[in-house]
């Protein structure tokens, strides 16, 4: 605790040392003027000899400190209308910003910078931005616009496969992202298997997107942060959006509590995919259930200048079935309420109660004999956040967080064949942290962020926990009481960023930090799931560690029109979790019994160019990378390639304005297949046959590559008309590859001493159509 206290008095003495005398702080809120959403990102420019400048935090609030005099204020944001304002500094005050949107904007790429080479300055490096109004333009399956899939477009950020819920980011696992939706946790961010993400796009106001140089303020996961933000709704008067898809279809729904004070925001969408299914023939089975929806709620409300509430909430879930033969169903819900306060004009404070809980149950008939599993994941969390605008070169960011985690793991039931029953003990640990990060202007070439993150886990009883030899053989078992302590893990967490400025258009960056994530998700499967199941840390899974040093080099052109980013990442990994041949995770109170231990590492080279502006946008990454594990137990203790290990990653991404009307968009992607397990000889005992496999991972996927089209149509403006509409146009895997889902291996019928490997893929080509309203 100590470091952590001599940490914020070095920062504070930093900021005290670069503090200009006097000085004057203008205040406020940046919003949209139609709808008062709050702006996130949108830059604050005070014009004089050595402008100054500052940007709107993650409620758009901003502070900008100045000496008495008048001065120009430049307010902007990517697609709106720039405000420029006369300020007459002559006492500290506060100012509320209402910016125009540009009602005819034609060409800005989805990830893109708030200001003119802000990628240059800013020290944070691996951070990606998402524009939501432009991501309408990317194609995806079925018509359903998703963040998620628009990530996985970029370097450094891999999906886990088609129908797969995961995404491996820099050579980490799944389970190795933290993804927040209004400061609430979602576990699983996949509907259909992988098919949509938990985000209904038409909700989302922001999307923040981490991979490197992580800000101290975040935690628990070792590979990167997806930051998403709802809207709060439109302030100024009733407005309903939404669309009708081939295969889901939504609705969004804003209004004002009191006009300028407070708003709120429904959002709805489900699919009618069962509707689809109910068509088909009828083969004896029973009832085929295929569905998801998903519900986002917010409200808000300005309880005086200096106070606002905030209350969000997601409910989602998932069904699928065949009659009374098998039966999956899962789902997240998350609530968080949120206290707003500023202290003076330069100190604001945000003050959280989060809750999460995700869940899934699988039934599925044998004979007589039923079987389920169950499984919960359930968080409380209380948090505490201050930014401190010190001065316009000096910003400090603390605060800190306590969670309550209760997991229990996937217990198997049975019932009419004598009431079979394999409990699993429900597992109970608290997650502490404390953490500050300064942002430190040294000179108008160098800009640096250092910070330090202090975690703790406890893990908790009730429960028996068991002690192993090397062979995974119970040598004791210990029981623990309710709230009594089983062991507690320490870890300091620092985090730096650096950027330097060659000129205007040019700098070079590095970073390094550490992170340790304390719940882990296990399974033994080729593909990740749902199903998987959660652990937390214990007296023998110790927390993940990972330290990660990157730098990169940026470059703009001098009209603005395109930028160059290369990264070079290297990332060391401590704790790592890996399975035994054959592991049971299902029903297991013993699941740990199963699990070896090791060390992994992932390095890369990531490269984008990307066009800005024209009537033509869009980008091209490339990504070259190496995941690796070294377990003992697994190929003699020597490295072997990660399941995520894909060697090379291509996407390219390009979106034309037609006209004003029409507009199209393609995406062609190409990775190298994933590393898997495929068997490389046979042999026979007691007539039937058995397949050897080679070394862990040792074999590949075939490559996975598709292209995807579509186009959007906007309807004709008429003024007398008091709605919007458009229309997109898609078509999924236009070239009709047939990507591999599963492979299996099987004996040839002809011909049993052939071994023939059987191909699976989901989709070939899929065209959709949606309708898009506004009212």
């Amino acid at each position: 605790m100590r470091h952590f206290f001599l940490f914020i008095f070095l920062a504070l003495s930093t900021a005290s040392f670069a503090q200009d005398k006097q000085l004057l702080t203008i205040s406020g809120t940046v919003k949209d003027a139609a709808t008062g959403e709050t702006l996130i990102g949108a830059s604050i420019v005070l014009t004089d000899v050595k402008p100054k400048s500052t940007f709107t935090n993650a409620y758009g609030f901003y502070s900008i400190n100045a000496i008495e005099g008048t001065y120009k204020m430049s307010v902007s944001f990517i697609g709106y209308v720039t405000d420029t304002i006369t300020i007459v500094m002559d006492k500290s005050q506060q100012l509320l910003i209402g910016l125009q949107f540009k009602q005819a904007q034609l060409a800005t790429v989805i990830i893109s910078s708030k200001r003119k080479n802000e990628n240059i300055s800013r020290p944070i490096m691996g951070v990606d931005k998402l524009n939501m109004t432009e991501m309408n333009k990317i194609p995806v399956i079925f018509g359903e616009k998703d963040i998620l899939k628009a990530i996985q477009l970029m370097p450094g950020y891999k999906g886990a496969g088609e129908g797969n819920s995961g995404l491996n980011v820099r050579g980490g696992g799944t389970d190795q992202n933290l993804i927040l939706l209004d400061e609430a946790p979602v576990y699983n961010a996949s509907h259909l298997l992988g098919f949509f993400s938990t985000f209904n796009s038409d909700a989302i106001k922001d999307v923040s997107v981490y991979k490197g140089g992580m800000p101290a303020q975040y935690g628990g996961r070792l590979s990167s942060v997806i930051d998403v933000k709802m809207k709060d709704g439109n302030q100024k008067k009733l407005s309903i959006e939404g669309g009708l898809g081939t295969i889901a279809s939504r609705i969004n729904v804003s209004a004002p509590i009191v006009k300028d004070k407070g708003s709120f925001i429904i959002s709805a969408r489900r699919t009618y995919a069962d509707v689809y299914l109910s068509l088909l023939k009828d083969t004896g089975q029973g009832k085929k259930i295929l569905y998801f929806y998903d519900l986002n709620l917010k409200a808000n409300y300005k309880v005086s200048k200096k106070d606002r509430v905030f209350l969000s909430g997601y409910f989602g879930r998932d069904d699928l079935g065949l009659g009374k033969e098998f039966s999956t169903d899962w789902g997240n819900k998350t609530a968080t309420l949120r206290w707003n306060h500023v202290f003076g004009n330069s100190l604001f404070s945000n003050t959280s109660l989060v809750y999460s809980n995700f869940d899934y149950k699988i039934g599925a008939r044998v004979g007589i004999a039923k079987f389920s599993v169950v499984s919960k994941v359930e968080d409380f969390n209380i948090k505490q956040d201050f930014d401190w605008n010190i001065t316009n070169k000096s910003k400090l960011r603390f605060g800190g967080n306590f969670i309550n985690h209760t997991i229990a793991p996937g217990a198997v039931t049975e019932a009419n064949a004598g009431g079979i029953a394999k409990p699993v003990q429900t597992r109970y640990s608290q997650e502490s942290a404390l953490y500050v990060s300064h942002e430190w202007k040294t000179s108008d070439k160098i800009e640096i962020v250092y910070g330090l993150r202090v975690s703790n886990l406890a893990v908790k009883g009730a429960g028996n926990f068991n002690t192993y030899d090397k062979s995974r053989n119970i040598i004791s078992t210990t029981g623990y009481a309710k709230g009594k302590t089983v062991i507690s893990y320490f870890n300091l967490e620092p985090r730096f960023s650096a950027s330097y400025k060659l000129n205007e258009l040019t700098s070079i960056k590095a970073s390094y930090n550490r992170n340790v994530q304390n719940l882990h998700l296990i399974t033994n499967a080729t593909t990740s799931s749902p199903t998987d199941v959660w652990l937390p840390s214990s007296n023998n899974i110790r927390p993940e560690i990972a330290d990660q040093y990157a730098i990169g080099f940026y470059k703009n052109s001098k009209e603005g029109m395109f930028e160059f980013t290369t990264e070079v990442y290297y990332k060391a990994l401590q704790n790592q979790i890996d399975y035994r041949n054959a592991a049971v995770i299902f029903g297991n109170d013993n699941v740990e019994s199963e699990l070896l231990y090791g060390a992994g590492r992932a390095y890369g080279l990531e490269l984008m160019m990307r066009k800005k502006t024209g009537r033509l946008t869009g980008w091209v990454g490339y990504t070259l990378s190496k995941a690796q594990k070294k377990i003992d137990g697994i190929n003699n203790g020597n490295y072997f390639n990660a399941r995520q290990d894909r060697t090379h990653d291509i996407s390219i991404v390009g979106m034309y304005d037609v006209n004003k009307r029409w507009s199209v968009s393609a995406t062609w992607v190409y990775t190298t297949g994933s590393a898997v397990t495929f068997p490389t000889g046979k042999y026979e005992v007691n007539g039937q046959t058995v397949f050897l496999y080679s070394d862990r991972n040792d074999s590949r996927f075939p490559a996975y590559h598709q292209l995807d089209l579509a186009a959007t149509l906007e309807a004709r403006k008429n003024k007398n008309r008091r709605y919007q509409s458009s229309w997109t146009f898609g078509l999924y895997n236009a070239y009709g590859r047939q990507n591999a889902y599963t492979i299996n291996f099987r004996e040839n019928k002809d011909d049993p001493s052939k071994t023939e490997a059987v191909r699976t893929s989901l989709f070939s080509i899929i065209p959709s159509a949606t309708w898009n309203f506004k009212f």
